[in-house]
C-alpha cells in the first residue's frame, strides 16, 4: 500500500521516488498503446498517468462506456492493465474537469443542456466566459456521482493495495482556476444563499457593521455581492475569497466521497494546484490560496503542482523554487510536495515553430524539484495523440473532442505519431539519473538554514475583484506588485543565489514555529494578527528581513500599524521613479560600500531610534534601517532594489545567520543546496542554470574549513555524494554523479574539479577497494581511502 508519512511517499513501507509522464490513452490508437508505454518506461520512468475523460465516455444516450464495446480506445482496464504488465505505477485523473485542451474542459455538453442552472454568471450577473459550473449544486454532483458510478468500479479492483498498479486517483483537476484566470467569480443564487450564511457564522454581529443593508432579502443581498457599494467592497472581497476556500474543500469532499463509497480507498487523493500565468510562477499561491482547505493537514490528501514557465532562467528558477516552498508551507508534517503537471515539452505547442526551450529546461528544473523534496513527478504532456471525433457532431469547426484540432502534443517528449521529440533524450538523462539516486532522493529532506521566506495567504485573495470597484482594484494591484518573492523577485533571488538553503512559513498559522530570520515581502495591507506575529517573534529575540512598503493597512483597507509602531517607523508615501525622476539609493553603514542605485519606488522613513542603512540621493530621506525590538532585531528595506546577493547575505548575516552551504561562483546563476535523512546520508545539489560554464568554491561543513574548486558547465545540474552507503562503502565525497550503483561496484561520471590530479572521491570501507584503468590513483590509510586523478569517468569495486 501507499502511505504518506514524513514527507514521504512509502509503497509496501519503503521510501518510494515516482517519476512519470502523461499518457493520454485516448488520444492514442489501441493498437499502439503498448509503443507508447515502452517508450515512457525505457525513458525511466515508473508511473504513467492519465485523465479519463468524462466527456469521451459518456455516449449521446447518456449510457457509458468504459470497456471498449463502441470504441476500443475506451477500454480504460486494459490500458491500466498493460501498465501493469510493464512493471508502471498508474496515476487516475477521473476529474469531473480534466481540463487537457478538450471541449467543455472534459464535461459532456449534456451536463450543461440538462441542467442550466449550474452554470454561473459573475460580477454585475454577467455569463461566465468559461465552461465553469457551480460546483456544489446539487444537480451537478448528481450527474458526477452517474460519472463516477462507472468509472470507479473500474479503479476500485486495481488500486495498489488490492494488487493492483493504481497508486492515486486525482479529484477534478485545476479547482477554481477558471473563475480565477476570468475574474469570474462563480455567483449563482445557491452559491450566494451559501455564502450569507457563511458570512452571518463567521462575522456574527459584526455583519451588520459589515454590510449595511437587510441580507435576508434574496435579491437586495445578490446585488450586493454582483455589483458591490465601495462602502463593503474591500470587506467584499475578502470574505468572498475565504468563504470559496471553504466552498472548494467541500466539493473535494463530497467528491472523495463519493469515491470512498465506491471502493476507492487506502492510496492517496490527489488535488492539483493552478497557477502558473504567461510564463510566470508568481501568480501560483493564488491556486495554493484557492484550495488549502481542501488537502493541507487533511489525512490521506496530496497537493500537486501544476506549472508552466518555460525555459529555466533566472527568473522561472526563482519562481519554482518559491512554489515548492510555499506549497510545502502550508503541508502537516506527513505530507510532501508533488508536481502532477510537470512541463516536459519543448514549447512549440501550437505547432508552429513559435517557440523553443533549452533543451536543459526539463533536466533542471526536475533537479530543483528533487532538491526541494518532490517525491512524484509527472511530466506533462510526455506523448501526445491524436484528438478521435466526437460521437454526436456539434458543429464547432472541427467536431473532436479538443478544440486543438486532429494532432494533440506536438511538442512532447513523445510526438503524436509516436516519434521521439526533442525533450525526449534529455528527460530520459534526467529521469533515469532520478532512479539511480531514488534511495535517496525518496528519504532524504532539504536542509534549511535558521531563516524563511514568510508566506502570507491572504496576500493571494487575489482572484476577485470588481472590475467597476477602485478600491477592490487598489488592494489587489498592490498585492500584485509587492508580495511573494518581493518586487523584481529581489529578495527570493538574492537569498537563493547567496548560498541560504531556506523554505517558507506560514504566517497565517499559529501552530508553526519560526525560525531565527523571517525575511518577508512587505505590502501596505497586512492584517493584525499577522504584524502581532512579527512584533512577538523580534521582541521575544528572533529577526526580521523586510523588503517592501512597511505594512499601515488590514487586507480590507482600515488602519492598523501593530508592526510599524513596534519597529518606531512612521512610513511616508512611496515615490515612484517618472519620466523625469529616477529615484536612487545610498547605502550606509553595514551596507555600504554599494554603488547607488535607481529604484522604481522609495517610501520615505520616519525613524524613532535605529541605525539608517539606505537614504534617498534627492533628500536624503531614510528609506532602509535598522532597528531593535524588544530583545530582536529588523532589518526594513522600504525600496524597490534589484537582485542583489551580497547585500541580502550581509543582511542575513547581521541578522545572526549565515548560509549552511559555502557557495562563491564567477557568474550569476549557481544554486546549491543539501539533503540529509534521518541515517546521516547526504547529497550536494548543485545547479547552474546560466549558459556560462562557472568555477564555483563549495563548502557544505563550514566547521571544517573544507571547501571544493569545482568547474561546472553550463545549464548543468549534479547530485554529489556528501556521506552515501554504496557498494558497501561509504562514500563521503565525490565531485560527480553516481551512473552505477550495485554490489560491490560504483561508478561516477567525468568529474567537475578544476585539477588534474583533484581529489575525485574519498570512502569509508572495510574491504579493499580497486579502480579500474590507470587514469585514477587509490591510496588507504586505515578505513579512508582517496582517488584521486584526472576528471574522466571512474569505476571503483570492493572485493
Amino acid at each position: 500500500m501507499l502511505e504518506i508519512q514524513r514527507r514521504q511517499l512509502l509503497v509496501d513501507g519503503e521510501p518510494r521516488l515516482l517519476v512519470g509522464g502523461e499518457v493520454h490513452y485516448f488520444r492514442v490508437p489501441r493498437d499502439e498503446w503498448p509503443d507508447r508505454v515502452r517508450s515512457l518506461k525505457a525513458a525511466g520512468c515508473n508511473l504513467l498517468a492519465s485523465y479519463i475523460p468524462w466527456l469521451l465516455h459518456e455516449l449521446p444516450d447518456g449510457s457509458f462506456d468504459v470497456t471498449g464495446r463502441t470504441r476500443p480506445e475506451r477500454d480504460v482496464a486494459a490500458f491500466i492493465d498493460l501498465c501493469r504488465d510493464e512493471g508502471l505505477y498508474f496515476l487516475a485523473r477521473p476529474g469531473p474537469f480534466v481540463m487537457a485542451e478538450l471541449k467543455n474542459e472534459g464535461l459532456p455538453y449534456s451536463v450543461y443542456r440538462d441542467h442550466p442552472e449550474i452554470v454561473p454568471s459573475g460580477w454585475d450577473d454577467v455569463p461566465a466566459p468559461t465552461r465553469t459550473v457551480d460546483y456544489l449544486a446539487p444537480s451537478f454532483l448528481a450527474a458526477n456521482r452517474r460519472w463516477y458510478e462507472a468509472i470507479m468500479p473500474i479503479l476500485a479492483p486495481r488500486l495498489q493495495p488490492n494488487g493492483g498498479n493504481v497508486i492515486g486517483v486525482q479529484l477534478d483537476n485545476e479547482v477554481g482556476m477558471l473563475a480565477w484566470v476570468t475574474n469570474s467569480p462563480d455567483l449563482t443564487d445557491h452559491l450566494l444563499s451559501d455564502l450569507r450564511d457563511w458570512v452571518r457564522t463567521t462575522h456574527g454581529d459584526e455583519t451588520a457593521r459589515r454590510y449595511p443593508f437587510d441580507l435576508a432579502d434574496d435579491a437586495t443581498w445578490a446585488r450586493a455581492v454582483r455589483s458591490p457599494d465601495e462602502q463593503w467592497a474591500a470587506a467584499l472581497r475578502v470574505d468572498l475569497g475565504r468563504f470559496m476556500r471553504t466552498r472548494f474543500a467541500h466539493y473535494v469532499q463530497a467528491l472523495r466521497a463519493d469515491a470512498e463509497e465506491l471502493g476507492i480507498r487506502d492510496v492517496p487523493f490527489v488535488v492539483n494546484i493552478h497557477g502558473t500565468e504567461g510564463g510566470s510562477g508568481a501568480p501560483f499561491p493564488i491556486g495554493i490560496s484557492q484550495l488549502v482547505e481542501t488537502y493541507a493537514g487533511v489525512p490521506g490528501m496530496l497537493s500537486g503542482s501544476d506549472h508552466y514557465m518555460g525555459d529555466m532562467t533566472l527568473g522561472t528558477t526563482t519562481d519554482l523554487h518559491m512554489i515548492n516552498a510555499f506549497m510545502a508551507a502550508v503541508h502537516d508534517a506527513d505530507q510532501p510536495i508533488t508536481s502532477v503537471e510537470f512541463e516536459a515539452g519543448s514549447g512549440d505547442y501550437g505547432g508552429g515553430l513559435d517557440m523553443q526551450y533549452d533543451p536543459s529546461t526539463v533536466e533542471l528544473k526536475t533537479r530543483l524539484c528533487l532538491a526541494q523534496g518532490n517525491r512524484l513527478i509527472n511530466y506533462y504532456l510526455f506523448a501526445g495523440g491524436i484528438n478521435p471525433p466526437l460521437d454526436e457532431p456539434v458543429g464547432d469547426g472541427n467536431d473532436r473532442i479538443s478544440f486543438t484540432g486532429e494532432r494533440h502534443g506536438t511538442a512532447a517528449p513523445v510526438g503524436p505519431e509516436g516519434q521521439h521529440g526533442l525533450t525526449y533524450a534529455p528527460t530520459a538523462r534526467v529521469t533515469q539519473a532520478a532512479m539511480i539516486h531514488e534511495r535517496w532522493l525518496a528519504s532524504t529532506d532539504e536542509e534549511h538554514d535558521d531563516l524563511a521566506l514568510g508566506f502570507v495567504l491572504d496576500h493571494y485573495l487575489t482572484e476577485y475583484h470588481h472590475p467597476g470597484s477602485p478600491l477592490m482594484t487598489e488592494i489587489v494591484e498592490h498585492l500584485q506588485a509587492h508580495r511573494g518573492a518581493g518586487a523584481r523577485r529581489a529578495l527570493w533571488r538574492s537569498l537563493l543565489l547567496a548560498g541560504y538553503r531556506f523554505g517558507a512559513v506560514d504566517l497565517q498559522s499559529a501552530d508553526v514555529e519560526l525560525p531565527h530570520v523571517v525575511a518577508l515581502a512587505t505590502t501596505r495591507y497586512l492584517d493584525a494578527d499577522v504584524q502581532q506575529r512579527l512584533v512577538d517573534h523580534a521582541s521575544a529575540g528572533g529577526s526580521l528581513l523586510l523588503l517592501g512598503p512597511v505594512p499601515e493597512l488590514d487586507l480590507e483597507g482600515r488602519p492598523c500599524s501593530l508592526l510599524a509602531d513596534a519597529l518606531g517607523v512612521k512610513p511616508g508615501e512611496l515615490v515612484h521613479g517618472e519620466r523625469d525622476y529616477w529615484p536612487t539609493l545610498v547605502a550606509h553603514g553595514w551596507a555600504a560600500p554599494w554603488p547607488q542605485t535607481t529604484a522604481g519606488w522609495l517610501q520615505p522613513l520616519q525613524v524613532t531610534d535605529g541605525d539608517v542603512v539606505l537614504t534617498d540621493a534627492h533628500l536624503d530621506r531614510p528609506c532602509g534601517v535598522d532597528v531593535r525590538i524588544g530583545s530582536g532585531r529588523a532589518i526594513v528595506l522600504a525600496a524597490e532594489l534589484p537582485s542583489d546577493p551580497a547585500l541580502f547575505a550581509t543582511a542575513a548575516r547581521e541578522l545572526g545567520v549565515t548560509p549552511g552551504v559555502g557557495l562563491t561562483a564567477d557568474v550569476p546563476g549557481v544554486v546549491a543546496t543539501t539533503s540529509a535523512n534521518a541515517d546521516g546520508e547526504r547529497l550536494l545539489h548543485l545547479l547552474n542554470v546560466s549558459g556560462y560554464p562557472a568555477h564555483v568554491t563549495v563548502s557544505t561543513d563550514p566547521g571544517a574549513d573544507v571547501s571544493h574548486e569545482l568547474e561546472v558547465p553550463a545549464r548543468s545540474g549534479h547530485w554529489l555524494a556528501l556521506g552515501l552507503e554504496v557498494g558497501g562503502a561509504r562514500l563521503a565525497w565525490a565531485d560527480a554523479e553516481l551512473t552505477e550503483v550495485g554490489a560491490g561496484r560504483l561508478s561516477l561520471g567525468p568529474g567537475l574539479s578544476t585539477r588534474g590530479d583533484a581529489v575525485r572521491a574519498v570512502l569509508q570501507s572495510d574491504r579493499p577497494v580497486a579502480v579500474e584503468g590507470d587514469s585514477h590513483q587509490i591510496s588507504t590509510e586505515g578505513r579512508q581511502v582517496v582517488v584521486t586523478g584526472d576528471d574522466s569517468p571512474l569505476t571503483l569495486t570492493f572485493s
